[in-house]
This record gives structure tokens, sequence and C-alpha cells, in this order.
């Protein structure tokens, strides 16, 4: 059976070899598929050499709440660089120049930065933005031009009106433009996409208008009669006022702003005409200055008095802060631009805040002055000896730090221990034959523990300029107040006269050879005299004679300001140099 079974398939198979051996095998047609395959195959290996295969991924497409997020998130970013980088105008305000600026803020308000008293806060707006405004400087011409046409002042309200919304319109417009373009900048660098990028412009610009719309309709016009005080003002706001009654009474305001203006002018005018003289070759010339208390006229007169005396170096015997806080520190940034080496001591006024931030720049100043730039600054301590100028000097900080009548002084004992070791630094110099020409103290107390051990001693604090010989043959010599008593100098029906003093010392031996006295009227006076002074043969203990017989001595009318008059000098000594009596500093 197995047999018979294989016999048809046997059969069938050589049929079919019969057939195709006869030719009789019909012809299959090609199927269409087939067909368009072999048609499109060329165009199919072309298109795959020219198209990169796909890459098999594992991740999910973006979520549509995750691009909203990132978009927010590149948008407020971008807005808040573009208004840190152009956010800010300058325009003038009234007789003063002034930077505002917007910035993001979760309070909103306004905050007035009076450098370097402090900071002046108003409430007066609820939105993210904050403005803020610098006060940059006065303008002296329309200063001078309010004090020559006192009529103006009658419409200075309406000026400074005019000047402050003027301002804020082109810092809203400055402002809006900034803040698309920072936000469409960085959504091309972070989206790489133009329509996204456009979109977190437009989403700024709509922030910028829900902020200018929110600051609207919250304004506060009465803020100004609660302002808070942040710096030197929390501490002093005797010195802008009350801000209730100058909203109230602003005719009296405009009378103090006018008379504060007049003073101002007046001071940089007398500093600016102040008589030159010109020393011999072979003498070195430091000028003294003391008592500052934080009066930025003070560092127009001392460049003033530089240029003209040609001046080989500055001793600033301490009190150049009112408060010793880290506000005022930028007060003195100016100190390397005085055109002569500045060596400063720390005075009661002066924290030790104040004396790192003297320190950090005397090591700018240090670097710069190695490669060509600038005068170096020195600070005096412990009697730590400092050679500058050719001369030798050595001082001490101020054992006390008496900013205001909160803190209790501990009065002259301290001044006296602090004295006594500045004494001990000094003779361990002199036993080295290293001796020191000058011993600097901001107290005379302290000073003058330094009596035999140096021919002169410098000081400051009293605010009355005196020169004593001690019985050691030390001449203490203590300078009045550079700056006029500070700030509180414009609230005195007779402020403080500006004092300081040209000394004259031989190259050769560091000997005082002769001294000017120089003093300024007060804030609002405009007088300067100029007394010269020559050693003399006086006792021990007694203080000699402030123009002797025979030494030149001039007292220089200067021209008031707004009057074309030259300075006639004067004919005998007109005696000694006085201060008005003011408070130790």
């Amino acid at each position: 059976m197995a047999r018979d079974a294989g016999k048809p398939q046997e059969t069938g198979r050589a049929q079919k070899r019969d057939r195709r051996d006869r030719g009789d095998t019909p012809r299959r047609l090609p199927e269409p598929r087939a067909v368009a395959a072999a048609l499109t195959a060329p165009f199919v290996r072309r298109y795959r050499a020219l198209t990169p295969a796909p890459r098999l991924t594992l991740e999910r497409p973006a979520h549509p709440y995750w691009r909203a997020l990132r978009l927010v998130a590149v948008t407020l970013l971008g807005a808040w660089l573009g208004l840190l980088v152009a956010g800010a105008v300058a325009t003038p305000v009234g007789p003063v120049d002034t930077t505002m600026a917007l910035r993001p803020s979760a309070d909103g308000g306004t905050t007035v930065n009076v450098s370097p008293l402090g900071a002046l806060e108003l409430d007066s707006h609820r939105a993210p933005l904050r403005l803020d405004v610098d006060l940059d400087q006065i303008d002296q011409e329309r200063a001078a031009a309010l004090v020559d046409r006192p009529e103006r002042l009658r419409g200075l309200e309406a000026e400074i009106t005019t000047d402050v919304r003027s301002g804020t319109a082109d810092l809203a417009v400055r402002a809006a433009v900034a803040a698309v373009l920072g936000a469409t900048t960085l959504g091309l660098l972070v989206l790489r996409r133009p329509r996204r990028a456009l979109a977190a412009g437009g989403l700024a610009l709509a922030l910028m208008a829900a902020s200018g719309a929110a600051a609207w309709a919250t304004w506060n016009p009465k803020s100004v009669l609660e302002p808070r005080f942040s710096g030197l003002l929390a501490s002093a706001p005797s010195v802008v006022g009350d801000a209730r009654s100058i909203v109230s009474d602003f005719d009296v305001y405009q009378q103090e702003l006018a008379r504060l203006v007049t003073n101002v002018s007046k001071l940089y005018d007398t500093a600016s005409t102040l008589p030159a003289y010109e020393p011999g070759t072979g003498t070195r010339r430091v000028l003294h200055v003391s008592d500052i208390h934080l009066n930025p006229a003070a560092w127009q007169i001392i460049k003033s008095l530089v240029k003209q005396y040609d001046i080989d170096v500055i001793i600033d015997t301490g009190d150049t802060m009112d408060h010793g806080t880290s506000a005022e520190n930028g007060f003195l940034s100016a100190v390397t631009g005085l055109g002569a080496p500045y060596v400063w001591v720390r005075g009661n006024h002066d924290s030790d805040d104040t004396q790192r931030a003297v320190e950090e720049l005397a090591a700018k100043s240090g670097k710069a002055a190695r490669a060509g730039k600038g005068d170096r600054v020195h600070v005096l301590d412990d009697g730590v000896p400092v050679d500058v100028a050719g001369l030798r000097l050595a001082g001490r900080g101020d054992p006390q730090f008496t900013p205001d009548r909160s803190v209790v002084p501990a009065g002259d004992p301290a001044e006296i221990r602090s004295g006594r070791q500045l004494a001990t630094a000094l003779r361990a110099q002199k036993a080295a034959g290293t001796p020191v020409d000058i011993a600097v103290g901001h107290n005379p107390v302290l000073a003058r523990q330094a009596d035999g051990l140096v021919p002169l001693a410098l000081a400051g604090h009293t605010h009355r300029r005196a020169t004593t010989v001690l019985d050691g043959g030390t001449r203490l010599m203590v300078q009045g107040t550079t700056g006029g008593g500070g700030l509180r100098a414009v609230e005195d029906e007779e402020p403080q006269k500006v004092a300081a003093s040209v000394l004259y010392l031989d190259r050769e031996t560091n000997r005082l050879q002769a001294w000017d006295e120089i003093t300024l009227g007060g804030l609002g006076l405009s007088s300067a005299e100029v007394a010269r002074h020559l050693p003399d043969d006086a006792e021990p203990g007694t203080s000699p004679s402030p123009s002797p017989s025979g030494s030149p001595s001039t007292a220089p009318t200067v021209r008031p300001t707004g009057v074309d008059a030259e300075s006639t000098p004067a004919g005998p000594s007109p005696g000694p140099v006085t201060s008005p009596p003011g408070s130790p500093g």
C-alpha cells in the first residue's frame, strides 16, 4: 500500500516535467505590487540615502504644563535681566541730578538713596516693581541760578513735580522695552524657537503693563508723611528734618533749601579761591586735617590745598565719620584721589569697621601705587611706624568708640593708658636708632604721652585749634574741624569754622620750620584767613605767640560768591586764630 500511495505523486511530477520539456507550461503574470516596487526602487534608495534613519528614544514629549512653566520662568528671568541692565534713566529733579530705576520687588514701594547718609523708604504703591531713586549730586549751575534769582524758588515745587513726572514716564517706557528685549533674547537662547521667544516677549510686556496698572491703582500720595529711615538717617533724622513739616510747610522748606544751597556754594567758592604759597625747595610740606565728620565739602577743600600748596603728605587725625556705620564707608572712596599720600588714625567716631574699610583702601592703593597709578593710603595704629614722603610716623587709634550720647565714654584714663602704649613703641624705635619724627593720635590726652620722645605730635578731637610746647620739648598741635563740625553744621546759626594747617619741615632734619593756619568761614560765611607762624624759644608748658615779630603773616580777603573782587593782603598779623566753641568730636 505504501508503494501504491507513492505512485500518483511520482506520476504527477513526471507529467509536470514532460509538459515543461515540451514548452506547454503556462506563464504567470507579475502582481501589481511587485511592479510598483520595481519601478519605485531607485527613488526609494535615493531617499533613504539622503534621509537619516530615525532614532529611537525613550523620552516622552514635553507636557503642556511643563512647557508653560518653562516659558514663564524664562520670561521672568529675562525681564529681570533686562531691567537690571537697561532699566534705569538719569534725569534731573530740580537742582539735583538723579538716577531712577525699576527693580523687581515683592512689596513695591519707593526707595530714595541718599549716599552716604542712608536710605528713605516710602510705601508709595503695591506692585511687583520697586522704584529706586539715587541722588547723585547737586548741579552747581542750577543751584547757583536759584541762589542768584530767589524768585525762581516760588516755582520750584511745580518744577520738581514736572521733572518727576517726566522722569517716571521715560523710565516706564525704557523699562518696558528693556524687559521685553531681555525676555525675548533669553527665550531665543533657551527655547530656541522664534515663536516661543516672541511669546516670552509678549508675556513680559503683559506683566509690565499689569504691574504699572497695579502701581497706579494702589498709589498712595500720603506715603511721604510716613517715611522709614535706614542707615545714618535712622540715628540722625534731624539732618533731613521732619517729613510731615516739610510737606505741610513747603514754603519754609523752600527757604531752608535755598539757604543750604547758598552755604554749600559759598564754601566751595571760598575753597577754590584760596591764595597759593610757594615754599622753598628744601622744605617738606604736610597738610594736617581732622574731624571731617562726614562733610563731603572737606574733600574738595583738601584737594584744593594739596594742589595750591604742593603738599607731600596728608595727615588726618581722625573722626572722619560721624557714627562709624558700614553705610558711611562709601564716603572714604575720595581719599585715593586727593593728590598726595593719605595717613589716617582712628577717632572716637570711627569704628573698627571704619578702620577695616580704610585698610582695604590702603591695600588697593598700594597695588595701584606700585603700578604708578594713584597715591598710597596708610593707617596708623599700635605704634607701628610708617615711612611716608621721607617722614617716619607712628600713631595709635582712639581706644574709645562713642558715636553718640548713648555710649558712656571711658574718659581720660583710657586715653592715658593707650598713650602710654604708644610711648612704649616710640621708645623702642628710638633705642633701635630709627626715631619717629611725628606722633599721631586723635585725642590730645593720648598724644601728650609722646612728650619728650618726638619733636612733633598731632591731634584733633576738640574742634579747637591750639599749639603747645610740652614740658619735654615736644610741640603738640591740635587741629580744629576740617569738616566745619560735619553735617550738624547746617543746624547752628553760626556754624563752626573750617580749619586746616600746612606744616613746613626741613628735608634734612625733619624739624618744623613754620606753619600756616588756614581758617575758612563756616557754612554760609565767605571768608578765608591764612596766618603764618614760626617756632620760637617759648618756655616749656607755654603756648608760643601765633605770629612772632618779623614773621610773615597774611589774612587775605576772599571774594564772596557772585562778587568780582580781587583778594588783597592785609596788614599786620591779626593775632591768634580762634574757632567758635564747639562740642568735642
